[in-house]
């Protein structure tokens, strides 16, 4: 076999080769001599990247801490289980809470409040700056002070025990009162009739006609011992109509609520509503036996 054909070239084809091997020696020398990475024109920890970094961190942080829940004032007395579950309260914590309201007892202080539902220290010291309790829990008057405080009243404060249930008092008993007679007597009857039986001692000054002197020495002779349950509605999907079925609210106060709640898209809290115009403390505490929040 001849090989050697193979291997002979004419002056044409060496000139070829030679100019391929020479092609392939400088690609090899530009391969490795010569740098081809780019530079990184985009230098994340320039001056200008990081002060916008700081910027963007900044804008998420306010917006997480705004999508936060928002704690108001409240009165832990009427904490419920969504409101529980929102303040950060476990299951245990608020059944402690709601059998402690179910005996009639109340909690007037932040240690009152620890005591009853076992809460952590971080937690108490979270919620009790936003505790609201009624004046005559935070600015008690003295001992000293009862013949005064007697005078004032016209009498000496019973117990809850030593009271009589409003939902059984026939009107001869409510005649006993002074500043009720037989008018008046019958309409307590026919409104507390028209409830189906009261449900806290707060309707009683929906009365038309009794004096808040009067419904005062009313409820230190009675008291709801016997509360009738009530319906509440979803104060988050409650229309206007709805809203106004509560006794004693009107529909321009039940409009504003409605408003006031469509403004916000949600409410999270009921004490909220002690911000709208014409908003009294017995108003709101008469909607809290009538509104929920879900």
């Amino acid at each position: 076999m001849n090989t050697k054909s193979h291997f002979t070239f004419n002056r044409q084809q060496r000139s070829g080769i030679l100019l391929l091997l020479l092609f392939i020696i400088s690609l090899l020398c530009i391969y490795w001599f010569v740098d081809f990475s780019e530079e990184d024109i985009f230098n994340t920890s320039s001056t200008e990247i990081v002060s916008i970094q700081q910027e963007l961190d900044s804008l998420r942080n306010v917006e997480v801490e705004n999508r936060k829940p928002k704690i108001y004032p409240f009165n832990p007395n009427f904490i419920t289980d969504y409101k529980g579950y929102v303040l950060g309260m476990s299951n245990e914590e608020i059944d402690r809470l709601l059998k402690y309201r179910s005996e009639d007892k109340w909690i007037n202080s932040s240690t009152d409040f620890k005591k009853v539902t076992g809460v952590s220290d971080s937690l108490l010291n979270e919620l009790s700056p936003y505790f609201k309790f009624p004046d005559w829990v935070t600015n008690p008057k003295p001992n000293n002070d009862l013949k005064k405080y007697k005078s004032e009243k016209g009498f000496v404060e019973r117990s809850f025990a030593q009271k009589s249930d409003l939902n059984s008092a026939t009107a001869e008993q409510l005649e006993q009162i002074s500043g009720i007679g037989e008018a008046l007597s019958k309409r307590i009857i026919a409104y507390r009739e028209k409830l189906g039986g009261f449900s806290d001692d707060i309707q009683l000054y929906n009365v038309y006609g009794l004096s808040p002197s009067v419904v005062q020495r009313t409820l230190n002779i009675f008291t709801v011992k016997s509360p009738k349950t009530i319906s509440k509605i979803n104060i988050n999907s409650a229309s206007a109509s709805d809203i106004s079925t509560i006794p004693g609210i009107s529909f321009e106060m039940a409009k504003k609520i409605w408003e006031y709640r469509t403004l916000r898209e949600k409410i999270d809290n009921i004490e909220e509503l002690d911000k709208i115009e014409g908003m009294t403390q017995r108003k709101l505490q008469l909607i809290q036996l009538y509104l929920s929040i879900e």
